[in-house]
């Protein structure tokens, strides 16, 4: 941060990304600040600042401030950090010290000292807060410490799987033979190496991504499964919708021997949903009509398809919402991107996986680039060839966008 970069932040107030702080803080309130942003997406905590915007300045004497700021991060802070410190001059004889937080801090989720405990800090808006159980669990998921896909589904058991997607898989898709019978104690054990379904007190239930991918019933077990749909008449969200579908129930489809579709999954029934309400348009080259859709299906099928491979399933009561304008398609996921992973990240062909094994199997039936680099080679090089334009993919506190153009 400059001086220009500081005048600015000041006269702008405090957000969710900057904290003002008088020097003479706490160790355990600037511990608290510093958690609560490594824990969103990083930011400044300026020291010699009121909470109104007046500037007080640093007491201490230049070096000391940092060397107690790194005290404070190292002490106080679980696991340790080490943020990006500058002095700043505001007026003559009068400074201001810069504490920068990284936006994508690896070992999240970031605790603070209180008592004999440590406790998980938040950041909502200017207000920093204890983390709930759910958000404490999203910090970890993001920091790869913890898969939330291989968690059991309560109350479920291997008869929730869909026994002949399964066996279709196995058949059709892998080409395995001599897979156990269904009634076997091997097919548990097999579906338990595939990280399908958990044995935990001597019951083996489904997992989230085994039931997510092969559930007869998804809905009812993970109520924040499967895709909105709505298709609007103008170019913002209204109550006169021309379509408006709930698709939910497994991921992948059920095949026959050869290799036709006897009943689609969601990824499947979504596509299905914008090619029916898109419309074609028709042009002459010579004396060939050709037609061509308002959006290619290559483009659309690759961001359903991340929408729903890498969205994060902790997140209750919000699906993936799939909106038809008049002007545009957007695909909105809750949840932010993965830990380290950018916008720009994303362009260049940054890999990720938030659901591994969501993401092994959906790359068996080829919905998953073999690279992983489905928005760069598929849906930026498809939309420009299309109509000239660039995909938008925007990410925001509680959810992540994308948006092609017609």
């Amino acid at each position: 941060m400059n001086r220009t970069d500081l005048v600015a932040a000041i006269a702008g107030g405090e957000n969710s990304r900057i904290e003002f702080k008088r020097d003479d803080v706490t160790p355990a309130v600037l511990a608290e600040r510093m958690a609560g942003l490594l824990n969103l997406e990083g930011g400044h905590i300026l020291l010699g600042v009121e909470d109104d915007g007046t500037v007080s300045g640093l007491a201490r004497s230049p070096g000391s401030a940092e060397e107690w700021v790194m005290q404070v991060a190292r002490d106080n802070l679980q696991p340790a950090a080490i943020p990006l410190w500058q002095e700043l001059e505001w007026v003559p004889e009068m400074r201001i010290g810069v504490l920068t937080l990284p936006q994508n801090a690896p070992d999240k989720p970031y605790k603070v000292r209180k008592g004999s405990h440590w406790i998980t800090k938040v950041r909502v808006g200017t207000i920093t807060r204890d983390a709930t159980r759910e958000e404490e669990q999203r910090l970890y998921q993001q920091s790869g410490g913890l898969r939330y896909g291989l968690k059991p589904v309560t109350g479920s058991g291997l008869g929730d799987l869909d026994r002949r997607r399964l066996l279709d898989y196995f058949a059709r898709i892998r080409g395995d033979d001599g897979v156990p019978s269904p009634d076997s104690d091997e097919w548990g054990q097999l579906l338990c190496n595939l990280e399908l379904a958990i044995e935990a007190a001597g019951h083996t239930s489904a997992t989230i991504d085994g039931m997510l991918l092969f559930g007869s019933n998804t809905g009812r077990f993970i109520p924040q499964s499967g895709i909105r749909a709505v298709c609007y008449p103008g170019q913002e969200p209204g109550y006169g919708a021309h379509s408006d579908e709930d698709i939910k129930g497994p991921l992948v489809p059920l095949g026959a021997s050869d290799g036709s579709i006897v009943e689609t999954g969601v990824v499947e029934r979504a596509v299905d949903f914008v090619r029916r309400n898109s419309g074609v348009s028709s042009r002459l080259e010579g004396a060939r009509r050709v037609d061509r859709r308002d959006f290619p299906e290559v483009a659309v099928r690759e961001v359903v398809v991340n929408a729903l491979a890498h969205r994060d399933y902790s997140i209750e009561g919000a699906d993936p919402m799939l909106s038809i304008f008049s002007d545009r398609l957007e695909i909105q996921s809750p949840g932010r991107l993965p830990n380290t992973i950018t916008v720009a990240g994303m362009r260049s062909g940054a890999r990720y996986a938030r659901n591994q094994t969501l993401v092994n199997i959906m790359r068996d039936y080829g919905y998953v680039d073999a690279r992983g680099m489905g928005i760069r080679s598929k849906v930026i090089p498809s939309m420009v060839a299309h109509n000239g334009t660039d995909p938008e993919f925007i990410e925001d506190e509680y959810r992540f966008t994308v948006r092609l153009w017609k």
